[in-house]
C-alpha cells in the first residue's frame, strides 16, 4: 500500500495520468454567497479542449483572498468584472494559484512539457484592458484550465513563472499575495512636478506677500507642459508666467474651483492649508496625482481625504513650511521602506495578510527594531505571539501585541509610544475611523501606509498640518506587478522567506464555499488553502491535523506551520 501511495504522488507530479472527462468548478452567477456554484456545491463541467497555441492546465493548490470575497459581495458591479451578466456568463475565482502542464498545443511544444510547474501574474493586460486570472480569466477554483494567448502573450510578456519541482503547491500559490506585501514597501512617488503634465496652483489669501518660487521642475530640464492659476498672489503669478512664456509654457487663468477646464490634473498646488479648497480641488487629482500644501500654521480643522483613491489611484498629499514649492516635493520623499532600526505599527495584524507584513518586518535584515501588532482580535493576536514572539526576541526585536477593545491594557501598552510616535504605521483595517487614529501615531517624518484596500469614495479625516509641522506622508497600494511575484518567487526557493507560515487550514475543492466564508468572516488568523485534486476534505485548521491525519500533523513546523514536507505527506494521503 505505501508503495502504490508513493507511486500516486509521483504520477501527481509528472502529470502523465489520464486526463478525467468533467471538470469541476465553482462559478458565480452574481452577488452574494447564494450565487456561488449550485446549491452550495461546485459543478461538473466537460473537460476543456485547447488549441495549437495553448495550454492546459491543473490547478494543484489555490489561496483564498478577501478580493475574492469583494467579487462576491460586488458580483457584476465589480470593477474588474467586464461581462454583462454573470447569471448567464458566470466567472470563477481563484487568482493565488499554482499549476501543473496537462497538455501543450502543438504550435508550442518546443517551449512547454507536460508536468512544467508556473505560478501566474493575476493582474494580466491586453491592448490595456484588464483580463485577471480569477476574474475575467476562469480561477484557481477549478479542476483544469486553458492557458491561452492572453496570458502567454500579453502586454508584459508571458505573465506565467516557472516553479522549481521541489517548491510546495501552496507555498507557490501564496507568493501571490505575498508579492503584494513586497510591493507594498517598493513604493515609487514622483518628488517634482509632473513633466508634461497639468500644474494648478491655487492661492488661499489675497494678502499673502510670500516670496514663492520653484527652483526646479519648472524650468528648462522639467517642466508642465499647462498651468492653471487661481487666485495666486500677483508677484508669484507674475514670475509663474514670465517663466512659463520662457519655457513654452501654456498658462490658464481659472476662477471656479469646481469647474476646471481640465479635469485631470497631475499636481495641485496650494497656497496655504484651507481644508474646504483641498476637499474641493482633490476629484481633480488625476491617477499618481499629488497635492502639495505649502503653509507654516496649523489648519482650522482636519481635511477629509477620499482613501480609496489614495490607495487606489495612488493619490500623494504632501507639504511643506518653506516658499520654495519643489522643497515639498524633494525634501521628504514619501519612503515605502520600513525605516531601519525604527518603530513600527501594524494596525489589524491578525489577519492572514497582516501576518505577512508583520513576519516579513521581523526577518527583515535592518528591520524596525520595535514592532506593535494591534488587533481586535485575542484569538488572533495569541496566535501571533505564538508565532513570532520568540523569533522576534532572537533577532532582539521589541515585539508586543495589544488589543484596543481591551482599553485599559492597550493604553498602558500603547503609552511609551505616544510621544515619540511611530516611523511606520501600516494600516490593515478598511475602517476610516481606524485609519484616522492610525495616522495620530506617526512620529514626525513617519509614514503611513494604507494597504488595505478601502472603496473609492471612502472619507477619512485626516490632519492636514501634520504634513508640513510633521512632515509625515500618507499613501497605500495593495497590488503587485510581475516583477513584484518574480522576486517573491525567487524569495521563497532561496528560503528568504516562506509562505507556508501563512497556511491556517486546508481543504478539497467541495469545501472552496465554507473556506471563502472562513475569509468573510475572519475565522482563521491566516490563509485557507484549497487543493482542487484531493479527496472530499472538509476545511479543517491545521491544528485538527493532530488528529484526522496524524502523519500529516507530524511533519508541522512546531505543530503549527505547513511545510513541503507535511504538503508531501497530505498528498500521499488524499489524492484522488
Amino acid at each position: 500500500m505505501a508503495e502504490k501511495v508513493f507511486e500516486k504522488l509521483d504520477e501527481y507530479r509528472q502529470a502523465e495520468a489520464p486526463l478525467p472527462s468533467v471538470n469541476h468548478i465553482w462559478p458565480l452567477y452574481g452577488a452574494g454567497f447564494d450565487n456561488l456554484g449550485d446549491h452550495g456545491h461546485p459543478i461538473e463541467r466537460p473537460m476543456p479542449t485547447y488549441g495549437p497555441d495553448q495550454l492546459l492546465v491543473r490547478h494543484d493548490a489555490c489561496g483564498l483572498c478577501f478580493s475574492d470575497i469583494k467579487v462576491i459581495k460586488l458580483g457584476q458591479e465589480h470593477p474588474r468584472i467586464l461581462r454583462e451578466d454573470l447569471s448567464t456568463n458566470p466567472i470563477t475565482l481563484g487568482h493565488e494559484v499554482s499549476m501543473t502542464v496537462v497538455g501543450v498545443g502543438e504550435n508550442l511544444r518546443d517551449r512547454y512539457h507536460i508536468g512544467d510547474r508556473f505560478i501566474v501574474q493575476a493582474d494580466i493586460f491586453v491592448n490595456g484592458t484588464g483580463y485577471a486570472y480569477g476574474y475575467e480569466i476562469q480561477g484557481g477554483l477549478s479542476e483544469y484550465n486553458v492557458i491561452d494567448q492572453r496570458i502567454l502573450n500579453g502586454d508584459d510578456g508571458n505573465y506565467l513563472l516557472p516553479v522549481q519541482p521541489d517548491t510546495g503547491y501552496a507555498e507557490s500559490a501564496l507568493t501571490e499575495p505575498w508579492a503584494c506585501v513586497i510591493a507594498a514597501y517598493q513604493l515609487k512617488y514622483r518628488t517634482a512636478l509632473k513633466p508634461g503634465g497639468v500644474t494648478w496652483i491655487i492661492g488661499t489669501s489675497p494678502d499673502d506677500a510670500t516670496p514663492y518660487t520653484i527652483s526646479s521642475g519648472f524650468d528648462a530640464m522639467s517642466s508642465p507642459a499647462q498651468v492653471l492659476l487661481t487666485n495666486v498672489p500677483a508677484a508669484f503669478a507674475a514670475w509663474v508666467k514670465d517663466q512659463a512664456a520662457k519655457l513654452g509654457v501654456e498658462v490658464t487663468e481659472v476662477s471656479e474651483l469646481t469647474n476646471p477646464p481640465i479635469t485631470m490634473v497631475d499636481d495641485i498646488i496650494l497656497l496655504g492649508a484651507d481644508p474646504t479648497i483641498v476637499e474641493t480641488v482633490s476629484p481633480h487629482l488625476a491617477d499618481f496625482g499629488i497635492c502639495a500644501i505649502i503653509a507654516d500654521e496649523a489648519p482650522a480643522r482636519k481635511v477629509s481625504i477620499d482613501m480609496g483613491r489614495v490607495h487606489y489611484n495612488r493619490w500623494l498629499y504632501v507639504g511643506g513650511r518653506s516658499p520654495d514649492i519643489a522643497r515639498a516635493y524633494s525634501d521628504v520623499p514619501a519612503r515605502a521602506t520600513l525605516k531601519p532600526g525604527g518603530r513600527a505599527l501594524f494596525v489589524g495584524a491578525g489577519g492572514p495578510m497582516g501576518r505577512m507584513h508583520v513576519q516579513r518586518a521581523i526577518q527583515l535584515a535592518n528591520g524596525p527594531a520595535t514592532v506593535v501588532c494591534s488587533d481586535v482580535s485575542d484569538l488572533r493576536l495569541n496566535d501571533l505571539r505564538d508565532s513570532f514572539e520568540a523569533e522576534a526576541k532572537e533577532k532582539g526585536v521589541e515585539f508586543i501585541c495589544l488589543n484596543p477593545t481591551n482599553k485599559s491594557e492597550y493604553e498602558a501598552g500603547i503609552a511609551p509610544f505616544r510621544a515619540q510616535g511611530f516611523d511606520d504605521v501600516i494600516v490593515l483595517a478598511p475602517v476610516p475611523s481606524v485609519i484616522s487614529d492610525s495616522a495620530t501615531y506617526l512620529a514626525p517624518r513617519g509614514i503611513m501606509n494604507v494597504f488595505a484596500g478601502v472603496a473609492r469614495g471612502t472619507l477619512t479625516e485626516l490632519n492636514l498640518g501634520d504634513l508640513y509641522l510633521k512632515d509625515v506622508r500618507w499613501f497605500g497600494h495593495s497590488a503587485s506587478s510581475i516583477d513584484d511575484l518574480r522576486q517573491m518567487l525567487h524569495q521563497a526557493e532561496s528560503g528568504e522567506l516562506s509562505p507556508n507560515r501563512a497556511v491556517a487550514a486546508v481543504g478539497s475543492l467541495n469545501a472552496a464555499r465554507d473556506g471563502l466564508a472562513a475569509v468573510r468572516d475572519a475565522t482563521f488568523p491566516g490563509k485557507v488553502v484549497i487543493f482542487p485534486h484531493i479527496k472530499e476534505m472538509p476545511l479543517t485548521p491545521l491544528g485538527e491535523l493532530k488528529d484526522k491525519l496524524p502523519s500529516v500533523y507530524a511533519k508541522l513546523k512546531d505543530g503549527r506551520e505547513w511545510t513541503v514536507e507535511a504538503e508531501q505527506e497530505f498528498l500521499k494521503l488524499m489524492l484522488e
